[in-house]
């Protein structure tokens, strides 16, 4: 069976709400077999409301919306489903009731627009909200199926787990969707697929798809089965092989960021981590504190970006400015070693570069070099570094913490 999500409301075309249900409703749907053909966001209009759900009716066995269900006049979900399915709007007594009783017990009165949330599309099934006073509805239209969520996701998803899975259990043949997802570094997407395309594109089922972020790529591995243990088993055939010829470039077969598998290492290994930033301007360090236990592992950094803040906060040697300036190998080997004695910590990896757009130091705009200082040595590598200086900054603290992956992996 094949699926559709529609989130309603107008607050999620602007910039300042996401749409964070349809991501969980895809990962149920996928465990049930259920295929998400398209997802879309629809502000509160009640025509656009309407031709969407008519058109999804068309398209697809399973419709879910979210949001659109509360008290006010913009929450139209009940009367686009309504509409678009040819169906009355019914009163119920007992929800009402159950919306009332939710009030009292906060020493509430309930408002007289609250009572739009005691109707029913026709022959729908009224959905229990513990967290909140809008029912959910299922309603069968024909070979359809139409399921109608609050949008605060501390509603739809109990919601939805407690209610709408059991029912989909009941109505969907034997089918599972199982996944691999691997996370790459260290290889640019037009040679990793150069590299995977021999393996993956014999296979239609598993479907393979390949995501290309700055300096990260992301590979799922999609397999829909009668079992689980035949998609297993597909995603083993393909994803094997893949493995092998990635080798240590995938750093993460969970979906986990590269800042987080190096804050497992560093945990496991007991270690401690501080950084010395120059072109990145504090983004490596952003990075690594993004992690809750952060402070397990780190101790701190350093935003040094002249010259003058080099010497006097890593100790960076003014004759190694002199002779190589600040973007070079012995500036970042230098960094790196400063921070790591001013600090005291395990590790520590450095960033110096020209980030753009204009050079200040005579080297090439995206010219990087990433440094790395541990209790056996120093080492620092040199990247040329495309694009603009968003992506530059991007690219150089991806590849800053690779380099500490591999060193003490």
């Amino acid at each position: 069976m094949e699926a559709e999500i529609i989130a309603v409301g107008t607050e999620l075309l602007g910039v300042q709400r996401v749409d964070t249900n349809s991501l969980f409703l895809t990962d149920q749907l996928n465990m049930l077999g259920v295929e998400v053909r398209r997802k879309m966001v629809v502000g509160d209009h009640r025509e656009l409301l309407t031709a969407s759900i008519r058109e999804a009716l068309d398209r697809v066995e399973i419709i879910i919306l979210t949001g659109g269900l509360g008290p006010t006049e913009d929450d139209l979900t009940r009367e686009a489903v309504a509409a678009a399915t040819g169906r009355k709007l019914i009163f119920r007594d007992d929800l009402r009731d159950a919306i009332a009783a939710r009030f009292r017990s906060f020493n509430r009165k309930m408002a007289e627009v609250n009572l739009r949330q005691a109707y029913l599309v026709e022959g729908a099934e009224p959905l229990e909200n513990p967290n909140g006073t809008a029912a959910g509805q299922w309603l069968e239209h024909g070979s359809r199926v139409v399921m109608m969520l609050p949008g605060p996701p501390h509603e739809m998803k109990p919601m939805f787990t407690n209610h709408c899975v059991p029912r989909l259990e009941r109505r969907l043949p034997a089918r599972v969707i199982r996944t691999r997802f691997y996370r790459v570094a260290g290889i640019g997407e037009s040679d990793l697929d150069q590299l995977i395309a021999p393996v993956y594109s014999k296979y239609e089922n598993p479907v393979t798809t390949i995501l290309a972020a700055p300096s990260d790529i992301q590979i799922h591995l999609r397999a829909r089965c009668a079992t689980a243990e035949e998609a297993e088993g597909l995603l083993a055939e393909v994803g094997t092989p893949i493995e092998a010829l990635l080798g240590d470039r995938i750093y993460s077969r969970n979906g986990d960021p590269l800042e987080s598998v190096i804050g497992q290492m560093l945990v496991v290994r007991q270690a401690t981590l501080a950084v010395a930033e120059s072109c990145t301007g504090g983004l490596l360090g952003q990075r690594v504190t993004s992690i809750a236990g952060s402070s397990k592992y780190f101790v701190g950094g350093f935003l040094v970006y002249s010259d003058a803040m080099k010497q006097q906060l890593v100790d960076v040697d003014a004759r190694i400015l002199a002779e190589h300036t600040s973007v070079s190998e012995e500036a970042a080997r230098a960094m790196a070693e400063g921070a790591r004695n001013r600090t005291g910590a395990t590790y520590a990896l450095s960033i110096t570069g020209e980030a753009g757009p204009d050079s200040s130091t005579g080297a090439t705009v995206g010219t990087v070099f990433v440094g790395f200082a541990g209790p056996d040595g120093c080492d620092a590598r040199r990247l040329q570094l495309p694009g603009d200086r968003t992506r530059i900054r991007t690219f150089a603290a991806q590849a800053a913490l690779d380099l500490l992956r591999r060193k003490i992996g």
